[in-house]
């Protein structure tokens, strides 16, 4: 019974289910990063056309800078700060989940 206990999850995983937990948290942890970049203001990702006339500089819309200094969250060296972060955690896991499972010593 504490044989079970003592083992860690990931020994008791199969290869094809170790790369799921692992593809899990990188879509976990790039949806944790997508929140955090639109903390502060503005959309983080925008898609498609948004409000402007086409071939002229006018735009209209709320997510244009208003002059203000933008918050912490806007800075691109904050981007460039998070996404590292959430890279090497994804990674940092990643090996902890695929290491190959250690040999029980034998028996005497």
């Amino acid at each position: 019974m504490w044989q079970i206990l003592l083992v860690p999850l990931t020994s008791r995983l199969s290869q094809p289910q170790k790369i799921v937990v692992v593809v899990a948290l990188g879509a976990a942890l790039l949806t944790l990063g997508s929140y955090l970049i639109g903390l502060g203001g503005g959309s983080s990702v925008t898609f498609g056309w948004y409000a402007y006339a086409p071939l002229t500089a006018n735009s209209s819309g709320s997510g244009l800078v208003t002059g203000d200094s933008p918050s912490f969250w806007q800075h691109g060296w904050a981007h460039l700060i998070i996404w590292l972060a959430l890279t090497a955690v994804w990674a940092l896991a990643a090996i902890w989940v695929l290491r190959p499972a250690r040999q029980a010593p034998p028996a005497s």
